[in-house]
């Protein structure tokens, strides 16, 4: 498989590639989040997030994840009824609250993190630090440009799940 500007099969393709190497590298992942600790690997980014940047609006850590709101919205209900995370209101606003991790999270956070850690080592161990380095830089200048990208294109094409997106059908 070789990467191509001018792909002619899936294998060329970046975003391929990139999610078969999240399929493969993730899987440990999510075996330790729901095989040992119940939650699942959305709870889990959530929860770690939330571990790095503290309290925060679930819009704020909808849009810092990269996660629609929805989503993120039954991800933060099954923490709270896990008894992860806390939401807390805001003074003058009971309407709109902060999350944040209660001392159960952050206990679960402190377990768990080392042992991404570790997989995320064993998985870089494949390559020397100059290729390391190398891939940091090339993933920072792949982000911006699909920031870039993203944005431009969102003006021009707009999603609609009705047409043949991932909505449910029948």
């Amino acid at each position: 498989m070789t990467l191509s500007r001018q792909a002619e099969r899936l294998d060329e393709v970046l975003n391929y590639r990139l999610t078969r190497l999240i399929a493969l590298s993730g899987a440990p992942v999510i075996r330790l989040c729901e095989g040992r600790y119940g939650i699942s690997r959305r709870e889990w980014r959530l929860l770690a997030h939330l571990a790095a940047q503290g309290p925060l609006s679930p819009s704020d850590l909808a849009e810092q994840i990269a996660l629609d709101r929805a989503r993120t919205s039954r991800a933060i209900g099954s923490l709270a009824v896990k008894g992860f995370i806390q939401r807390v209101a805001l003074p003058g606003d009971r309407r709109r609250a902060l999350v944040a991790l209660n001392d159960k999270g952050q206990a679960l956070h402190a377990e768990l993190f080392p042992q991404v850690a570790e997989l995320n080592r064993r998985l870089l161990q494949a390559l020397d630090d100059g290729l390391l380095q190398s891939l940091d830089a090339m993933l920072q200048r792949l982000t911006e440009q699909a920031g870039q990208l993203n944005h431009s294109f969102a003006t021009e094409v707009r999603a609609d799940r009705h047409r043949g997106g991932g909505g449910r059908r029948g």
